[in-house]
């Protein structure tokens, strides 16, 4: 009882936590920052007359942010994202917001911040531009206070052009897709962005915080001022504190530096992200004028050839994966449950590490990873000065980089989590001179702000030498090669200095780069393309049969194929075989693992792409094929593994070292039990079953949280699974599936996986594919009861409830 209270306790408290991170009341309040989010008008259409403030958006659909409106529209292949798209809307698309500013804002300094918009963001308020901000991946804000009327309504409106394309090779999204603020504060204040935290020095006994803050003085007196600043560790304990005077001339801006010593810290790791709170006040004539809390670690990170990478003096090897940044059902729409359970997805897969190709992700995403210890590479680009695609970022680089580099690493220096700043992938004019004196001008740009973490990208060969790159990789801390580790041992005699990681790898790969890794200590890691699935980039990873269109992504068109599929988790989160491989080699979480391999259904062949495995299913269930051999693997850390069927053995196999961990059995296929059983000392230790199930009779409803909050934000997945009468899932079952939902509630995605169908992901029906499909539900602002209800023909409807909850705030 006592165990199931405390887990009751901390199931509470993360609601809690996350309901603060993300609750405000939609008119403007007094808090310093505001969630900005709710009650927006939204059209997608372009009408220059919307940016007025006297403009009537009545009939205007109503929404609450973040938005991404190509999700909702419909998969075509005449749409002009294209293939690399995956073939969703674009066009413009218009935002209004309506709000009122309390009487107490008056000479208050007021902006809006937003986190990200896609793209080419144009921000008015009252009529009035604010200026376009390209990048749909920075986070960029406006200062308001200037164009604000405190006597009637003000409106902000935001044009959205995602029309230009191509711009991106994979989704991008299109709108308004992660939060809005508001920032209140005094004409003295702290600067947006203006804390820096950095550990100089760590030990088990004592650790230096070095705390920078950079105070602005907007007013026409000069101001002599305090700054306190109060570490906190967990449960709020004080860790350390710091005060300092200040005299600020009018109209200017002074970095005030502080040095803070905590005895004994909580050192940050992957196994432990211990965070604390730097709560920064500054105070003039004994008023506090401004207060910010900054979350931040304690650890130390260091890279060399010899020790490889080094976190608080331990060498770790990074098990890494590359996400791009959408949320499969949800499209591009940051909300912060769904980045949270992308970080979750990616720990229980076996990852330590992730690089956020190709742009900065979101911050909820860095705040998960900082929280359930999850280490970043942080990405800024995909491309520099010269283009992949006729619209994307090439068109903006030379006027916008510092701005956008800037705003990366001055968001998110303060994360624990990110160990390198990437500055490129797969640049167009890598093995130029001109590139050379790029990534130079990029790395020092990012080392005037940050000098702690090492800088790197992601450099694949141009079918030259590889040594043309050299140059190149000297302009860089650390090197990412993309597919080409194997170059890593005699490239290490040519430069025995280069600390190299594989910032991209084939999947199929998997046991080649873990041993380029575990037995090379220059090598520090491996990150596989892709972790996860992602829209768009249409079947870089897809399997193929005799007589489909063939090749490569590049090469032909591929509709209906919408997505890449090459990741080892798919848009559903159920781990694909070769996650379990690949954790099975790098940790010890998991031990045996068994999946069939999907036979070549004769004459037909199966084809595979560059970046594709063999499709291979948790599935003994194979008609049509009785008496036909099929292959069965076993993935095993035990040195042997049995294969039974039925109780009866069919064969013994080793599975150490030099089988690679894996063993193929062909078994003639026959309806029953298939196990395998992990082998130590001839003692049968482990088993993993697979059992034959009867035709589908009945749904499994499963959700991963019981409980949301009612902040119009929160989300609940309802995974579905389509059964025989035992409960046994039927892993052929394709039936339709239709989804009701009551209460205080809305369905905000639905999925199964299948990135070949074309149904939308906004909706109130999916087909299952392979017995599996996902509702995405999306709390309202009101507490209740929300049920969800899912009938299919010849199946038993099944029902979930879901409590939506108030904060006790």
């Amino acid at each position: 009882m006592i165990t199931v209270r405390i887990k009751k306790i901390l199931i509470s408290f993360v609601l809690l936590t996350s309901w603060m991170f993300v609750h405000a009341q939609s008119k403007p309040g007094n808090e310093r920052r505001q969630l900005f989010d709710y009650n927006w008008k939204f059209n997608q259409a372009d009408n220059a007359t919307a940016k007025s403030r006297d403009f009537d958006d009545r009939d205007w659909r109503s929404l609450d942010l973040p938005h991404d409106w190509s999700i909702e529209g419909k998969i075509n292949p005449k749409n002009p994202t294209g293939g690399g798209g995956g073939y969703f809307p674009a066009g413009i698309g218009w935002y209004r917001k309506t709000f009122k500013t309390p009487a107490d804002w008056k000479g208050k300094k007021i902006s809006v911040y937003f986190e990200g918009v896609y793209m080419n963001a144009e921000v008015f308020i009252n009529g009035k531009s604010l200026g376009i901000y390209p990048y749909g991946y920075s986070s960029f804000s406006h200062d308001l206070s200037p164009y604000l009327d405190f006597d009637h309504e003000n409106v902000i409106a935001v044009r959205v052009d995602n029309s230009q394309q191509m711009n991106s090779r994979w989704y991008s999204g299109s709108g308004i897709y992660r939060h809005v603020w508001l920032t209140v504060t005094n004409a003295v204040h702290i600067a947006n962005w203006g804390v820096s935290i950095t550990s100089p020095e760590v030990s088990a006994k004592k650790a230096t915080v070095l705390v920078k803050t950079l105070v602005k003085n907007e007013t026409g007196q000069a101001q002599s001022l305090v700054v306190n600043t109060r570490l906190l560790g967990t449960a709020a304990k004080n860790a350390g504190n710091g005060q300092i005077k200040v005299n600020l001339a009018a109209n200017s801006e002074k970095e005030i530096t502080q040095t803070i010593t905590v005895a004994n810290p909580s050192l940050w790791t992957p196994e432990t992200p211990h965070l604390y709170k730097a709560e920064i006040e500054i105070t003039g004539n004994k008023n506090v004028i401004d207060k910010t809390v900054t979350s931040f670690g304690i650890r130390s990170i260091k890279f060399t050839p010899e020790n490889g990478f080094q976190l608080n003096g331990k060498t770790v090897k990074l098990n890494g994966g590359c996400v791009h940044h959408d949320n499969g059902c949800l499209g591009a729409a940051a909300f912060d449950r769904a980045e949270e359970r992308k970080v979750e997805l990616l720990k229980k897969a076996g990852f330590n590490a992730v690089r956020t190709s190709h742009n900065p992700p979101s911050e909820a995403f860095l705040a998960a990873c900082d929280r359930l210890g999850l280490l970043v590479i942080d990405e800024a680009f995909d491309c520099w000065k010269v283009g992949k695609n006729k619209q994307d970022y090439a068109k903006y680089f030379n006027e916008w980089w510092q701005r956008d580099l800037d705003a990366m690493v001055l968001r998110d220096r303060n994360h624990p989590s990110i160990i390198m700043w990437s500055i490129g992938n797969e640049i167009v004019e890598r093995g130029t001179p001109g590139a050379v004196e790029t990534a130079k001008m990029l790395s020092d740009a990012i080392k005037k702000i940050d000098t702690t973490r090492p800088v790197t990208s992601a450099i694949v060969d141009n079918g030259k030498d590889w040594t043309v790159m050299d140059s190149l990789m000297a302009a860089h801390d650390v090197t990412g090669y993309n597919y080409h580790l194997s170059s890593a041992p005699a490239d290490h005699r040519r430069v025995p200095s280069r600390i190299i990681f594989q910032s991209e790898s084939y999947p199929k790969d998997a046991f080649l780069n873990w041993q380029l890794v575990n037995n090379n200590p220059f090598v520090i890691g491996d990150f596989v393309w892709t972790a996860i699935d992602y829209l768009g980039e249409s079947g870089i990873g897809r399997y193929y049969y005799s007589g489909d269109v063939p090749g490569e992504h590049w090469e032909n068109d591929f509709f209906p194929w919408h997505g890449a599929y090459c990741g080892d988790i798919d848009l559903l989160g159920w781990r694909k075989p070769i996650s379990h491989y690949r954790n099975l080699l790098y940790n010890n979480t998991e031990k045996l693992y068994m999946a069939v391999r999907e036979p070549k259904p004769e004459p037909l062949e199966i084809k595979t792409t560059w970046w594709a495995v063999w499709p291979t299913w948790e599935s003994w269930n194979w008609p049509g094929y009785e008496g036909k051999n099929i292959e069965v693997e076993v993935y095993s850390k035990y040195k042997k593994v049995r294969l039974y069927l039925d109780n009866k053995l069919l064969g013994e196999k080793s599975t150490e070292l030099e089988q690679e961990f894996k063993a193929t059995f062909s078994v003639p296929y026959a309806p029953g039990t298939l196990k395998a059983v992990g082998v130590e000392n001839d003692k049968e230790v482990e088993s993993s079953v697979l059992q034959t199930s009867g035709n589908a009779t009945q749904l499994k409803l499963t959700a991963d949280r019981k409980e949301i909050l009612s902040n119009g934000q929160d989300l609940a997945y309802i995974s579905i699974e389509v059964t025989d009468k035992n409960g046994i899932i039927q892993p052929n079952a394709a039936n339709r599936l239709n989804f009701k939902i009551e209460g205080q509630g809305v369905i905000a995605g639905v999925d199964n996986a299948d990135i070949k169908d074309v149904d939308q992901y906004t909706g109130n029906s999916r087909k299952a594919w392979h017995g599996r499909a996902l509702v995405v539900i999306k709390s309202t602002h009101n507490a209740g009861e929300i049920k969800l209800t899912v009938t299919s023909n010849e199946l038993e409807q099944k029902s979930i409830i879901i409590k939506s909850i108030q904060s006790n705030l």
